[in-house]
């Protein structure tokens, strides 16, 4: 699986990560930072995608 490949994680993280991104984009930061914001702060509450 290449380097940020986001198959591995479930909806839920896909719907939650959305929604971080959504309140980051809000506060004035840009689309790009936002996302990967958004996936760090997943990555941390969550552990990451599906383990095998």
């Amino acid at each position: 699986m290449p380097q940020g490949d986001k198959s591995s994680y479930t909806d839920k993280q896909k719907r939650q990560v959305k929604h971080i991104e959504e309140g980051y984009e809000k506060k004035g930061v840009g689309k790009k930072e936002a996302e990967r914001r958004a996936w760090a702060t997943e990555n941390k509450v969550s552990g990451g995608g599906k383990k095998n």
